[in-house]
């Protein structure tokens, strides 16, 4: 054995020892997206509206810090593992708490202001009854206790949380849940002070406006603590004691966008993901043995080693898996499978010319290499477009496609030339047959190029009439705004059901959908946040039919104008670099411009066919469309180095038939890589559950319009313009 090609096989067999060594145990080694472990997204802002003087940028700045750090004291002390939380922009925060189910608790934890303060109530029963007719005396305002008890509350504090030096949870007389307060050395004093100065008068504790309690000062208090007592449960107990002990927030936030997904949701999630991935890999590989057979059991081989690879660099890289992600894993298996296809089918040409075994498998993989690297980089620059310009499970997905691509470069190109070195060991002639179910075309495509463009243009037209005349029932709430809340029950409920609760509450316009497959499953849409009110009413109609909630999606209009820009400049910036590349790589401004066309047809198809099949777009489709944008004109680059390579072999053939050629040529190669990447996202569409399903619908119709155009599309089009 030559003593490169031995290096090479220790190489490869400590890399997949490796491997395997940084991935076990899986289950623990890899990190879990939101959307697969369940958890909570928010993105919040500082309003610093309530500020009364006007907010310098010094001061916001200082502000959002200083929010963000009791926003980590905060949930540092709720024991979220690995919780994220960054800021955005100059007044946004970022907080994701994977593995946080008490949705409730958690926005409460995090979102309340918790300014304490404690007011003097004013025993004066005649000022009372005039400010309850509406006459409240000046420095006074009126508030209501936890019982709806009237109290005339003094406006200024007489003293502030800012005294406070530690709060946690206790029990009352009773054995209730209660909070107590300890006061540090200076706000001891001055407690003791305002007791003893007010005996016999009631003091209110107030913490953001509401008055918890109001208790009579029987005695000066001068040991330096309080209670704060109501109807507390011990969770709401200790959460309470826990923003009073890390400080309150210095101005108030609000959610403009939240995505929580339940356990059992994301539990879910996982089980289909895998599942899709795992039987369309199955698929795949099965078809590359039969098809190939030795070349295809190599390439399955590579298919293993490129999806080890992926995982490992997940873990290295303490990178979050999404379930968009897992449909990275899948989409990259059908694309890894494209280079080993090409690689293949040019050997099966090396060998119909007559040529050994040994020159016809060097020949094929030196001259599949240039077309294997400009696919992958068109769909690499999309991909990285995605990570640099998306968040959460968009980045995702994006992260494990760019893994997913490097991988089945080194596994397609060296792994499998390593083997294939092997085998030409042993023998010069090894067994390399290969099925031809697509036998040698002479099919005139150009003569037919007028029909395809106005198929295309009808089709993408009319798809984009009907985008227009919906508006903005196009998109999700993603860039619309609103929200969606979606609950399982224990029993199906009939949607009437549903929508009576809803109407108890004023949300009898909401959207129900219920799922054919699982009709306990129920989706609500609604313009705004309705979960707590939803939830509760749910609790009070169907008592002993428990509603859990599987996810929940809200997004505020300005964050929706936010995402529909950065979606609409990644989409721009994606399809201008892979134009830049393709006009580099060809150094010829017609086919540049003729792929361009062609990947955009691609991407119009598919916004049309949504239009027309009523499916909204979202981020998820978005990240579909700028996968076709770079995936799709892989066919059509493999198509023009055939076109450039015969034009160089063939000076005395026509154009038109060097362009007919080169389509026949490919065509095996077009509708085979094809055939095996569409049977991925078939599974992804068929088995990856409800979230992926407009994601992998998409992604069909891209990689069918890939073939069509490629096909009938580009080339056809740099003969016209050509010949023009």
């Amino acid at each position: 054995m030559p003593r490169n090609l031995k290096v090479k096989l220790l190489l490869v067999t400590g890399l997949i020892l490796f491997c395997v060594w940084v991935i076990t145990p899986l289950a623990q080694k890899i990190n879990l997206g939101l959307d697969l472990q369940g958890g909570i997204f928010l993105t919040m802002r500082v309003d610093t509206s309530s500020i009364r003087e006007e907010v310098s940028p010094e001061l916001q700045a200082d502000l959002v810090e200083r929010t963000i750090e009791v926003i980590r004291r905060r949930i540092d002390q709720f024991g979220v593992k690995e919780p994220s939380i960054a800021r955005q922009g100059e007044d946004r925060i970022i907080v994701q708490l994977p593995g946080v189910t008490d949705r409730t608790r958690a926005l409460e934890l995090i979102g309340r202001t918790a300014q304490l303060e404690f007011h003097l109530v004013s025993d004066d029963q005649e000022k009372l009854n005039r400010a309850l007719d509406g006459d409240i005396p000046a420095g006074y305002e009126l508030k209501y206790d936890l019982e709806n008890n009237p109290l005339l509350v003094e406006k200024q504090a007489v003293m502030t949380g800012d005294s406070l030096a530690n709060a946690f949870m206790g029990r009352d007389q009773y054995g209730r849940p209660d909070v107590k307060l300890e006061f540090t050395r200076e706000g001891a004093v001055t407690f003791s002070n305002i007791t003893g100065a007010n005996v016999g008068q009631r003091l209110a504790i107030m913490l953001d406006d509401e008055v918890f309690s109001a208790p009579v000062i029987q005695e000066r208090i001068s040991g330096g603590e309080a209670q704060i007592s109501g109807s507390f449960s011990a969770d709401q107990a200790r959460d309470l004691a826990t923003v009073l002990r890390t400080g309150a927030l210095p101005a108030p936030l609000v959610i403009e966008e939240e995505r929580t997904v339940g356990p059992l949701l994301g539990a879910d999630s996982v089980r289909r993901g895998v599942q899709a991935t795992v039987a369309g890999g199955i698929a795949v590989m099965v078809f590359m043995i039969i098809y190939y057979f030795i070349g295809g059991i190599l390439a399955s081989f590579a298919l293993i080693l490129n999806v080890l690879l992926i995982l490992t660099a997940l873990v290295i890289l303490k990178a979050t898996l999404t379930l968009p992600g897992i449909a990275g894993i899948g989409l990259t298996i059908g694309m890894a499978v494209d280079a080993n296809i090409l690689i293949n089918e040019r050997i099966r040409e090396e060998l119909n010319l007559g040529k050994s075994v040994r020159a016809s498998i060097t020949n094929g993989y030196s001259r599949a290499f240039p077309a294997i690297i400009d696919s992958n980089v068109t769909t690499i620059i999309a991909a990285a477009l995605l990570v640099w310009l998306g968040s959460g499970p968009i980045r995702g997905f994006g992260l494990t496609l760019i893994i997913g691509l490097l991988a089945s470069l080194f596994t397609a190109v060296i792994v499998t030339r390593m083997f294939m070195d092997l085998l030409t060991l042993r023998s010069k002639n090894p067994p390399l047959k290969m099925m031809q179910l697509i036998p040698a075309m002479k099919i005139d495509f150009i003569s037919k190029r007028w029909i395809a463009y106005v198929l295309s243009l009808t089709l993408i037209i009319t798809g984009l009439v009907t985008f227009s005349s919906r508006g903005e029932g196009n998109y999700g709430i993603d860039f619309t705004g609103g929200a969606m809340q979606e609950f399982r029950f224990e029993e199906p409920v009939a949607v009437g059901e549903i929508r009576a609760a809803l109407n108890d509450i004023g949300l009898g316009s909401a959207m129900i959908q219920q799922d054919r497959d699982q009709p306990q499953e129920v989706l609500i849409r609604t313009e705004q946040n309705y979960t707590e009110q939803i939830q509760a009413e749910f609790r009070e109609r169907f008592p002993n039919n428990n509603a859990e909630i599987l996810r929940v999606e809200s997004v505020g209009p300005v964050v929706g104008r936010l995402l529909k820009q950065n979606a609409t400049t990644a989409m721009a910036l994606a399809l201008l670099a892979i134009c830049v590349y393709v006009w580099f790589r060809f150094r010829d401004f017609v086919y540049g411009a003729a792929g361009i066309v062609s990947l955009l047809h691609d991407v119009l198809v598919a916004v049309a066919l949504c239009a027309l099949t009523g499916r909204p777009i979202d981020l998820l489709v978005v990240t579909a469309l700028m996968a076709i944008a770079g995936y799709s004109i892989n066919d059509t680059i493999v198509t023009y180095d055939r076109i450039r390579e015969n034009n160089r072999l063939m000076r005395k053939t026509s154009f038109k038939d060097i362009i007919n050629l080169s389509i026949n040529q490919t065509l095996a190669r077009t509708v085979w890589t094809s055939v095996t990447t569409i049977s991925i996202v078939a599974c992804l569409m068929l088995f990856g559950g409800e979230v992926l399903q407009n994601f992998a619908f998409v992604l069909m119709v891209g990689l069918v319009s890939g073939v069509y155009s490629s096909i009938f599309i580009a080339s056809p089009l740099v003969y016209s313009w050509e010949k023009r």
